[in-house]
């Protein structure tokens, strides 16, 4: 008799803890949707017209950003064969002189 009870003990508090480890579980991946905003996301695919401006948004930005990056990466590779110009390296000084010229008149007719 004892044994039923204490198996029956045992038994709910099994249960009990894979209950309260079930609502720990569901806890966790409630509060992960909440992070992940799914449901912002969900909003935004039913107005088409507001995912297409901030995708037009991002998308300008994202070129404004390339184009300034470009050109300040162009400028340094510029002013470095410029100052390896200047040392008169004998084959590499002449090679690259060219490219500063064809640059530079690229950048005037522009």
């Amino acid at each position: 008799m004892l044994n039923d009870k204490e198996n029956k003990q045992s038994g709910t508090v099994d249960e009990q803890e894979q209950l309260s480890r079930v609502y720990n579980l569901t806890q966790n991946i409630a509060l992960q949707l909440e992070q992940s905003r799914i449901s912002e996301y969900t909003q935004l695919l039913n107005r088409p017209w507001k995912l297409i401006g901030l995708n037009l948004l991002a998308g300008t930005a994202r070129g404004v950003g390339i184009a300034i990056g470009f050109t300040f990466f162009a400028a340094t590779i510029i002013y470095a064969l410029q100052a390896l110009g200047a040392l008169n390296l004998p084959i590499i000084g002449d090679y690259i002189a060219d490219i500063v010229r064809i640059v530079q008149r690229q950048l005037e007719l522009s």
